[in-house]
């Protein structure tokens, strides 16, 4: 297996260390067998908002238990320290830190993957027979394509059009993008309940975790009028609000956790968006589902 000690880069998916997966039998490997496996997941992080939001609506309690992490990483290098001892069994001599999320395989006690897509999908693919459709048939590339627009068309032109470095004509051009992108969904939404089907697929899972991240991170670095026309789209927040008191959804939103996970990370300065909300996303929650429970570390 190929271990790639992650760069440091604050803004930037890092690179995930190991990308194992999970395959349809004995001759793969890693193959799905119930409670072999376990996630080690912080949700206010995005990649473990996502995969515990996918985790809940396969129903996986059961078959792939969680280990709950900090919201801030407690390592100086910006690892966590549960995870560890995982990453020291599964690479010789690995420096880099030690990031969630992490697939871990019990039987060996090593990682399967740190690589958040392809643990969601490993999960709905390989351990969600019978169960939601979060990846219908022939519907791939669409979710490929909602997973390229919320990473390019919402958080990274928002981080661009927030960005304190940037020329004016740069942030000018970056909210233009998210704008226009917010647009194309807003559209669609307006003559859909979800975005490529007529149930809850792997494309809302992630467009609802990048509403999350712009609301409560990105808003932050924009200004007051910018947030006023990204709150411009009835839509696509009524959409939002929707699948937030989903308690497959809601239940894992920890939004003190992505306040303290983004003043412990971000070095941008704090515009006056910061004091526009565009969703009370406490007051839409369902807590009929029960979040994982925290990492026992005595």
């Amino acid at each position: 297996m190929t271990v790639t000690p992650p760069a440091a880069h604050l803004t930037a998916r890092p690179a995930p260390a190991f990308r194992g997966r999970i395959g349809h039998d004995s001759r793969s490997g890693h193959y799905a067998v119930p409670r072999r496996y376990r996630l080690h997941l912080s949700t206010a992080d995005p990649d473990g908002l996502r995969i515990a939001v996918t985790h809940s609506l396969l129903g996986l309690d059961r078959a792939c238990p969680v280990m709950l992490l900090p919201a801030v990483p407690d390592c100086p290098d910006g690892g966590h320290s549960a995870v560890r001892p995982l990453y020291d069994a599964s690479a010789h001599r690995y420096t880099g830190p030690a990031l969630a999320p992490v697939l871990s395989d019990d039987w060996s006690g090593r990682i399967v993957s740190t690589h958040g897509p392809d643990i969601a999908r490993d999960l709905a693919r390989r351990f969600g027979g019978g169960r939601r459709a979060l990846y219908p048939c022939g519907a791939e590339s669409a979710v490929e394509a909602v997973e390229r627009m919320c990473a390019r068309g919402i958080q990274r032109a928002a981080q661009r059009a927030g960005a304190a470095d940037a020329e004016e004509s740069e942030r000018t051009a970056a909210l233009d993008s998210l704008l226009t992108t917010l647009g194309v969904l807003e559209q669609g939404l307006a003559v859909q309940p979800y975005l490529i089907s007529d149930q809850i697929t792997a494309a809302d899972v992630e467009l609802w975790v990048a509403l999350v991240q712009l609301d409560t991170v990105h808003r932050h670095h924009l200004d007051a009028d910018a947030v006023h026309r990204v709150a411009a789209h009835p839509a696509l927040w009524a959409y939002a609000r929707r699948l937030t008191a989903h308690p497959a959804f809601g239940a894992h939103l920890d939004l003190d956790g992505i306040a303290r996970r983004h003043h412990a990370r971000c070095q941008g300065l704090e515009a006056a968006g910061s004091a526009v909300q565009i969703l009370d996303w406490a007051a839409h929650t369902t807590r009929t589902h029960q979040p994982f429970q925290p990492v026992d570390r005595h």
